[in-house]
């Protein structure tokens, strides 16, 4: 059931998807508790990657809004 080793370079959304399909077959209730609790792991390592993903966005933006003087640049929305 691990589709993780088999796409180690998917991007944030491809593996958002991937945590929405599983909890969808989670929720279906059809699972055997084995595939279930496997399923389920696949799962938060997924969510792990999605969070590493976005942690890796935040800081690449804290870089780019950098100033010279080291502090970060505030725009207003």
């Amino acid at each position: 059931m691990s589709d993780q080793a088999e796409v180690p370079d998917r991007t944030f959304e491809e593996a958002l998807t991937e945590v929405e399909n599983k909890v969808r077959k989670l929720e279906g209730g059809e699972l055997s508790l084995e595939d279930s609790l496997a399923l389920f792991e696949e799962g938060i390592a997924l969510t792990r990657e999605c969070h590493e993903k976005l942690d890796a966005a935040d800081q690449k933006l804290v870089e780019l809004t950098r100033t010279s003087d080291g502090g970060i640049q505030e725009r207003e929305i």
